[in-house]
């Protein structure tokens, strides 16, 4: 039992136990192929759980049969809340009752259920369970009166033999203390890729041919009652034949019940035969969707990875499965089935990766994509080779010297060696130690990524084997180039450029029962998008209210939520993460949600820095956004327009002014030699005063807005003088008469970077995703540095997303991940 809470890789670690037998002495007997379902389970009652909504995977199934036979009450990690759905449907009929600990009654039901012999489920629970529960997990039941009974605190209550108790967490890596793992049955009921995968193909086989699935789901059923009357049958002939006395053919009535038996068991074979073979047609007809549900199965646990990286990163089954049926229903249709499947393929990737983007933080965006295309790509990759490109190899002390450090760093070196030892081999000669000099021209390249390699390998090698080349060689390079034009080759060039912040979309997304919840980063500010958004949907004034939570403020935010589901008001949270405390109410509240207690205009809005303690229940069925600056100046300056439908032509330069003081952060201290927390609300008023000065005056104030903008709203934030000369520095080049005057005026000696010709706004758009550049790579000409600049940014940002991947590999379970993202920040400085 100790296996049952990993997951289904280890648990098929019990196996080898067959291969421990086989090869003892003793020559203990065993089986060839162990299944504990088979074992343990009856068919009968696995087919029922499948209909109640167990997944059909072994790994689950065994699951089910080990709650059914345990002594102890089962625990269930539950995050997809599988186990829930299935305990619900089949102990429905028993009357099932259902608790949390944040019910105010939980204990005067729990008492019930005891007494009464009804079964009780504890849902959602943490790491710590009541103490007051411990009689009852231990079983602690004693004769009193000739009745069984348990204490429970200071009350005595009666013990119904018929009581079941079930326990479930949405904590998808819990650490609970061995003194409670020894009282429960810890399970594991994360969805499995194969009980995902079935799960799939049973919605869109139901959605592209309903007629096939009803036709399934009633073989099924009928199936399991034919099963369950052969059952009935067969016991019924075992005590006809125990209740017989004396010479059983001269008994009439047991022949009698013998003959009906066999004659219905008959019927019942020959309906069975039918059903399977029509059964077996039907599974091949789907089969042919099996790829869509593959590929699915696949995204999902994709995103399921990412709550590695950042508490905040959390998503729920039904979320998945709800975007999951409305690219069904989005998708382009074909009669072809290849071309179908194709189309839905493609939309349902972008569409999730639009979804999972709006919430993700800008350092993560390109991490995800990558993370996206390996594990679509997986099948394809070599592992070993895959590896080392996430890790560099692992080796000892490298017995070859290095040729010639001049420009061969001894790191890069001994990658190489180790990435001599793969089949396609690499062009060192170990007998003469040396390294040929065709490969210096990729190292002193300022484009190594573009430099072809030397034949053959610029033909033979794939393109993760390209990566692993450049990586030893120049790791600065793979991130902003390799893995973008990896990324890009193989999914798509959209898949490396994320949406832009539209806060009318994630609305539309959400309803009065679904949260909307802003992460926040240093420098982010989301209200100030959302005060003026509500200005455009008319919520203002006494539709919307706001509270920053802290101390004391729990009981004030619970009635403006009371107040808003009755009125529909809107209701926004800000600082979730400063009120730990009250998080397990506003969880309550939250799931008491249902649409006909709140009005459909009602909306709770909630902003938190990314917190462990913030409610995994509202994180995984909200919709999450981040207001961060996007990643690249062409985004950056594409995303202030967006939010500013204006057209002047200083906007544009102070839009570009923003963004470029918010990209140079990522150079450190070559950038910015204190970070500074520039956002949007600089930007802002930034916008509303230059906008003053062009109504009341007749010439522009140059002089006036340069002080106000950058002394005041951007200076307002810089400490260091250096830094503030920089700052004004920068702006002079966006705030003077030419940028109005010049028709093509240029920001960049290069003269790639320049202003718009006079427009609208429609053509300003257009201009900054096509005209301006071409390219998403950035030049650093406009930052006013050398192209050595770019190296300490990229590299770091190379070892950040390898580094993370392979984390999210070994998935190593600890009991604080915030402990383990530090140390690996700590490596990476």
């Amino acid at each position: 039992m100790y296996v049952c809470c990993f997951n289904e890789e280890i648990v098929a670690a019990r196996y080898l136990l067959v291969l421990f037998f086989k090869e003892t002495e003793k020559n203990i007997p065993c089986s060839e192929n162990f299944s504990l379902s088979k074992t343990l389970g009856d068919p009968i009652k696995i087919r029922a759980w499948n209909i109640a909504g167990l997944p059909t995977d072994n790994f689950s199934v065994d699951n089910g049969v080990i709650v059914d036979n345990s002594r102890r009450w089962p625990l269930m990690i539950d995050p997809q809340g599988q186990a829930n759905k299935w305990i619900k449907n089949s102990e429905k009929e028993n009357q099932l009752s259902v608790i949390k600990f944040t019910d105010t009654d939980y204990m005067r039901t729990l008492e019930n259920c005891i007494q009464f012999g009804t079964p009780l489920l504890l849902e959602n629970v943490g790491e710590e369970l009541d103490p007051s529960l411990e009689p009852l997990l231990l079983r602690q039941t004693f004769k009193q009166g000739g009745m069984d009974c348990i204490r429970l605190g200071e009350t005595i209550i009666e013990y119904s033999s018929d009581f079941k108790f079930f326990i479930t967490t949405k904590l998808r890596n819990p650490h609970y203390m061995p003194e409670l793992a020894t009282k429960v049955s810890l399970l594991n009921f994360m969805i499995t890729p194969e009980g995902l995968e079935d799960q799939l193909l049973g919605i869109v086989v139901a959605k592209e041919r309903p007629e096939l699935e009803d036709e399934r789901n009633a073989l099924i059923l009928q199936s399991a009652a034919n099963k369950k009357q052969l059952k009935e049958i067969e016991k019924k002939i075992l005590e006809t034949l125990q209740s017989s006395e004396g010479n059983i053919l001269e008994d009439e009535s047991a022949i009698m019940v013998l003959d009906s038996a066999k004659i219905m068991s008959n019927e019942i074979t020959k309906k069975q035969q039918v059903a399977e073979k029509t059964e077996i047609k039907i599974a091949e007809s789907r089969e042919g969707y099996r790829p869509i549900a593959k590929h699915s199965s696949v995204l999902f646990f994709s995103i399921a990875d990412l709550a590695n990286i950042d508490p905040m990163y959390q998503y729920s089954l039904s979320w998945f499965v709800n975007l999951y049926i409305n690219s069904i229903h989005d998708s382009n249709k074909s009669k072809i089935l290849e071309k179908r499947l194709r189309y839905l393929n493609d939309h349902f990737t972008y569409n999730l990766y639009c979804n999972v983007c709006r919430s993700l933080f800008e350092k993560d965006k390109l991490l995800f994509s990558f993370l996206l295309c390996c594990n679509l790509l997986m099948k394809e990759i070599e592992q070993q080779e895959f590896m080392f490109l996430l890790t560099g190899g692992v080796g000892l002390k490298n017995k070859y010297k290095n040729p010639d450090p001049s420009w061969l760093q001894d790191k890069s070196w001994d990658e190489l060696c180790r990435a001599s030892d793969f089949p396609w081999t690499f062009a060192i000669d170990f007998n003469r130690v040396r390294i040929s000099p065709e490969w210096r021209k990729i190292y002193d390249s300022k484009e190594p990524h573009s430099v072809p390699l030397p034949k053959p390998w610029d033909k033979t090698l794939n393109a993760l084997q390209k990566m692993i080349i450049l990586r030893c060689l120049r790791s600065d390079k793979v991130k902003r180039h390799a893995i973008m034009i990896f990324v890009t080759d193989k999914l798509g060039k959209k898949f490396v450029e994320p949406p832009p912040f539209d806060l009318t979309k994630s609305y539309l997304d959400s309803n009065s029962t679904i949260p909307l919840i802003f992460v926040l980063s240093p420098g982010a500010d989301p209200m100030s998008s959302l005060l003026k958004f509500a200005n455009d949907k008319n919520m203002v004034a006494n539709k919307f209210q706001a509270i920053s939570l802290g101390q004391g403020q729990g009981p004030i935010a619970t009635k403006m939520i009371r107040e808003g589901m009755e009125e529909g008001t809107w209701v926004c949270l800000q600082n979730c993460h400063l009120a730990v405390s009250w998080m397990p109410m506003l969880e309550k509240i939250c799931e008491e949600f249902n649409s006909e207690t709140c009005h459909p205009l009602f909306r709770l809005w909630l902003t938190s820095y990314p917190s462990p303690k913030f409610p995994v229940t509202i994180l995984q069925n909200g919709v999450k956004m981040t207001n961060e600056s996007p990643t690249g100046l062409r985004l950056n300056l594409l995303q202030s327009y967006l939010s500013d439908p204006t057209w002047e032509k200083l906007l544009f330069g102070v839009c570009f002014f923003h963004a470029l003081v918010q990209e140079r952060k990522k150079f450190g201290p070559l950038g910015w030699n204190i970070p500074y927390g520039f956002n949007e609300s600089d930007l802002r008023i930034s916008i509303r005063q230059l906008q003053l000065f062009i109504n009341e005056y007749d010439h522009v104030p140059f002089e006036a807005i340069s002080y106000l903008t950058g002394e005041c709203n951007y200076g307002g934030r810089v400490t260091d003088d250096w830094d503030r000369r920089l700052l004004l520095t920068m702006l002079d080049d966006f705030y003077n008469p030419d940028i109005i005057e010049n028709p093509r005026y240029t920001f960049s000696p290069s003269g790639n970077y320049y202003s718009p010709p006079k427009g609208t706004y429609e053509d300003y758009i257009e201009f900054i995703k096509v005209r301006w550049f071409l390219y998403t790579v950035q030049v650093h000409i406009i930052f006013g540095l050398t192209s050595l600049m770019n190296i300490a940014e990229r590299k770091y940002f190379y070892l950040k997303v390898l580094y993370v991947h392979a984390l999210l590999q070994y998935r190593p379970r600890k009991k604080n991940p915030i402990t383990l993202n530090d140390k690996c920040y700590s490596l990476l400085h």
